[in-house]
């Protein structure tokens, strides 16, 4: 097994014992526009998102929340399962042909104040971070 492959494979492994990987097609619709109503209930407009690594600050424009969940797969075509739909957090893994999957949970404090917390793979390799995003202006 190569590498890259390794990698994969344990993280997957990691998410199937945490539990990430169980409940997915259950809430499959609920990805589809027909949940994740906290995500919509967000301040629209520019947010920054803040690192806790120390990474540099990132600015996205929010339109729908939508925008919190895939920051490591911008790109559209991803499928998402929702894990976790409530009023104040969500969680949701999805997967993107060819470029790996993610597992992000957003947690509302405000609706201009998020916590975020993704893993998953991208490019090949693994990733994980802890974030804030702030709503700071308009787009």
């Amino acid at each position: 097994m190569n590498r890259r492959a390794a990698i994969t494979a344990g993280l997957v492994g990691v998410l199937a014992v945490a539990g990430g990987l169980g409940p997915l097609v259950l809430s499959e619709a609920a990805a589809q526009g027909q949940g994740l109503a906290m995500l919509g209930r967000l301040t629209k407009g520019q947010w920054t998102v803040k690192h806790r690594d120390g990474s540099p600050d990132r600015k996205i424009c929010v339109r729908s929340g939508q925008e919190l969940i895939q920051l490591r797969h911008p790109e559209s075509g991803c499928s998402q399962f929702v894990i976790e739909d409530g009023e104040a957090k969500v969680t949701v893994q999805y997967t993107c042909p060819n470029n790996g999957f993610g597992r992000t949970s957003v947690r509302r404090e405000t609706a201009g104040l998020v916590q975020l917390e993704s893993q998953g793979i991208a490019d090949g390799l693994p990733f994980q971070f802890t974030a804030e995003a702030r709503h700071t202006g308009r787009c």
